[in-house]
């Protein structure tokens, strides 16, 4: 069975937690996330640590998520999260143009995604796409979402992928 449930929360200088009867919001220079909590899960804050508690032994798994959920708001918004994704093939281009992305990925047209509220792409190179935001859900879907457009093949590897993901490649077929 896994402790995670508790380990307390560092809360590092600069981040406002505020723990309310059923949602706790955390506040940071970043942003502002906000959690509705499970009834048999209570948060405690004290001496710059969050510790939390729940009613009985059927809520450790839920008390062990709603930790990971918090350490995650609470690291977001000091920190913030980030994926990096790489674009392989030739022709294949991304350009960042305020909230929107426009991809080349080998189609007849191109793609133009709306990037969401709160979540900032870049674009160092043409090749090269960084997702950047405070709420990790939201940063890890955008960049599902873009993915998603050419996933990777496994014959060349063409299309896009994270930056850190490895792509097992097949071999041809033989004359």
């Amino acid at each position: 069975m896994s402790r995670i449930a508790n380990a307390p929360i560092e809360i590092p200088q600069g981040v406002d937690v505020n723990i309310g009867d059923a949602q706790v919001s955390v506040k940071g220079p970043k942003g502002t996330l906000e959690l509705n909590m499970h009834p048999a899960v209570r948060f405690a804050l004290e001496d710059g640590k969050c510790a939390v508690q729940w009613s009985d032994a059927k809520h450790v798994a839920m008390a062990g998520t709603f930790r990971a959920l918090l350490n995650n708001m609470v690291t977001g918004v000091s920190e913030g999260f980030e994926k990096r994704l790489l674009l392989q093939g030739v022709g294949y281009r991304a350009q960042a143009q305020g909230q929107k992305l426009n991809l080349q990925l080998g189609f007849s047209h191109e793609i133009n995604y709306e990037v969401p509220e709160g979540i900032s792409v870049e674009t160092p190179s043409q090749t090269e796409i960084i997702v950047k935001g405070c709420d990790k859900q939201r940063v890890g879907q955008v960049a599902s979402e873009i993915r998603a457009f050419r996933p990777p093949e496994p014959y060349k590897g063409k299309g896009v992928r994270y930056a850190d993901e490895r792509i097992v490649r097949k071999e041809a077929k033989k004359a």
